[in-house]
């Protein structure tokens, strides 16, 4: 089976697999975005911040906190790693069991979670506790037939990253989706307000930035500049304050055409600090290998993902926060072993500054 566009596996999706939705092609839709988000969270952890990532976290303005904005993912600096174990005849693994055995949650209020089901689905960056100024979160880190590892870890409560993914599908008859516009402006507002350094734009279309002090003094320079400084601690700054932006998105003729970047991409690359653009080629080929065509070792992705598209009422089991865990140690293994090839996949904005590698806080 070969597909030549975004749009010819939507509608594939659309009939064979969301036959009993009343809008097939939008629940095909809302499907390719999960799998983006879910490319997104893989591609994270196989550049080695596993530890480091929180899901759907509320993450404030500078300076005012009283807005919140809901993102994707965010990166918070570990402060201690632990690991704890259970037994099979333990499952499901809950955060109440984790305080039982697990002494560092003793002083701490426990949310209620399941991180690992008796189904072994399990959810990823669990978040156990939350002071003023800590979070422990746990994921799950192996699973065999004698024992699961978990991972428990202590983070900042205050992001160093960001990270957002915006795809908008187009419509029959439409040669752009009528929201990407929207879903630009809103992305580049969330990317513009979450950081100290703020932007500054001169009459001659330079960007520059802006950063208040710990003296109160302001140090003013050219944008990128003053990130590389900031990152390699040459402005004194409040760490907490500084957050990198990072925007995923992806093409399907809505953000540029081969001719020009549209307004969107430009709203979008000019607010993000940077700008990773995933390829038609490159969900294409993921679709293809996770759920239409998969080898022997990734039918469990495919199983995964059509259990929880039958259309019975059931929670999802692949998505970037709730997944088959063997589905989950599936992908890891795949974009582990495939990191050169994925990179290929996925064309950067702005990787002169970061070199295709995040700073871990």
């Amino acid at each position: 089976m070969s597909f030549a566009s975004i749009d010819e596996i939507q509608k594939c999706l659309a009939e064979n697999v969301f036959h009993y939705a009343s809008d097939q092609k939008k629940a095909a839709g809302r499907a390719l975005g999960t799998l983006v988000e879910t490319v997104t969270y893989c591609t994270l952890r196989s550049w080695g911040f596993s530890d480091y990532i929180v899901i759907e976290r509320k993450v404030p303005e500078f300076a005012n906190p009283e807005i919140l904005h809901n993102v994707e993912f965010s990166l918070h600096a570990v402060f201690a790693r632990d690991q704890v174990e259970f037994k099979p005849s333990s499952f499901p693994i809950t955060s109440a069991k984790i305080k039982r055995e697990w002494n560092g949650l003793a002083r701490h209020n426990v949310k209620k979670s399941t991180i690992l089901t008796a189904e072994r689905k399990k959810k990823n960056a669990a978040i156990l506790a939350e002071t003023n100024s800590n979070l422990i979160v746990a994921n799950v880190n192996s699973l065999d037939s004698l024992q699961c590892t978990l991972n428990v870890c202590t983070l900042s409560i205050a992001p160093y990253a960001i990270v957002e993914c915006k795809r908008v599908g187009v419509e029959e008859g439409v040669g752009k989706g009528p929201q990407t516009i929207e879903k630009a402006k809103q992305g580049s507002y969330v990317a513009r307000t979450v950081s100290s350094l703020q932007k500054l734009r001169r009459r001659d279309g330079a960007i520059y930035g802006v950063i208040e002090q710990p003296d109160g003094e302001f140090c003013v320079g050219p944008y990128r500049d003053m990130q590389r400084d900031i990152i390699h601690n040459k402005i004194p700054f409040t760490a907490s304050d500084f957050v990198l932006s990072i925007g995923v998105v992806s093409n399907h003729g809505n953000w540029f055409t081969s001719d020009s970047q549209n307004k969107e991409l430009r709203v979008l690359a000019q607010s993000y600090d940077w700008l990773l653009f995933l390829t038609d080629d490159g969900l294409i080929k993921f679709v293809n290998c996770f759920l239409l065509e998969p080898s022997d070792e990734l039918k469990c992705i495919q199983n995964a993902f059509l259990s929880s598209y039958s259309g019975k009422m059931r929670q999802n089991a692949f998505t970037k926060t709730y997944m088959d865990a063997e589905a989950d140690f599936a992908l890891q293994g795949y974009f582990d072993s495939h990191q050169s090839e994925i990179k290929n996949l996925v064309q950067s904005y702005f990787t002169e500054i970061w070199k295709a590698k995040i700073p871990n806080g």
